[in-house]
Formats: structure tokens, C-alpha cells, sequence
């Protein structure tokens, strides 16, 4: 259900990095959210030298920019906790100082996103919509949860 992109500029992630801080997102969404962790896609982009811009000059800093496409439904209560909590896994794991963190939620509909083939249900309903599954597909999700 969500997606989160990292993208990255002017430093490298290493493969074990990648990994903390996609763990770390994963375990912040369900933690926060509710949702099951085989819901959480992350997705990790370096962007290209000299390819990033801030008012039309070219940024020379390590920037890391987090974008969460989410279900919408949930509490500002709950996205506060969430961005903070990620905010603080991409600093942890990246050692970088939170003025060049940059965390974006987006809220999606449900009705407007499709995984694993099927409509996503409401917050909340994510029982009814597994149950509703495939028996392979349900074996396949079951390995990917934490």
C-alpha cells in the first residue's frame, strides 16, 4: 500500500544502508499505520551528478529526499508519528544532519491503486481484503511479513 521512493544526491548508499533504511521504513509504516509490512514497497534512486537543482543552482550538499504515496485515512496524529519516524531512519542510517532531509507524504484513495492485482481496500479493512486472495497469493504475502 505505500510506496516509498528515495531518492539521493552527491553520496552513495551502500547495499547493507539500503537495506537498514528500507527495514526501517517498512517497520516505521506498520508501526504507525497498522498495515501488514508486506504492504511496504521501497524503492531507492540516486540521482544523477549535477542533475539536482534548488532555485535553479545546483546542489553540491548530500541531500536524501523521501516521497511516501500512503492510503488515505489516516490521523494527522498518525502521519506526524510517521514522518517524524522516518525522518529520524534516513538520518540514523544516512548520518546526514535533518536539514537535508526532505520527507513527503502523499494520501492516495484506495479505490485508485492497485497491488499485488487487486484493488486496495480502506484503512482498516486489510483483513477482509487478504482473506479475499488467492490461496498462492496469500502463501506469497505471508513469507514477504516481518
Amino acid at each position: 500500500m505505500p510506496t516509498y521512493t528515495v531518492k539521493y544526491s552527491n553520496f552513495k548508499l551502500s547495499p547493507k544502508q539500503k537495506k537498514f533504511i528500507a527495514d526501517g521504513i517498512t517497520k516505521t509504516h506498520s508501526k504507525f499505520t497498522g498495515a501488514n509490512t508486506f504492504f511496504a514497497q521501497v524503492i531507492f534512486q540516486k540521482n544523477e551528478n549535477n542533475s539536482h537543482f534548488m532555485g535553479g543552482k545546483l546542489i553540491k550538499n548530500k541531500e536524501i529526499f523521501l516521497n511516501g504515496q500512503i492510503r488515505v485515512g489516516r490521523t494527522p496524529a498518525i502521519k506526524k508519528n510517521l514522518i517524524l519516524g522516518l525522518r529520524k531512519v534516513l538520518i540514523q542510517n544516512t548520518k546526514l544532519k535533518k536539514e537535508f532531509v526532505w520527507i513527503y507524504l502523499e494520501d492516495l484513495p484506495p479505490k485508485q491503486m492497485i497491488e499485488y492485482g487487486e484493488i486496495l481496500p480502506k484503512s482498516g479493512e486489510e483483513k477482509k481484503w487478504f482473506n479475499s486472495l488467492s490461496i498462492s497469493l496469500k502463501k506469497r504475502l505471508k513469507r514477504l511479513e516481518k
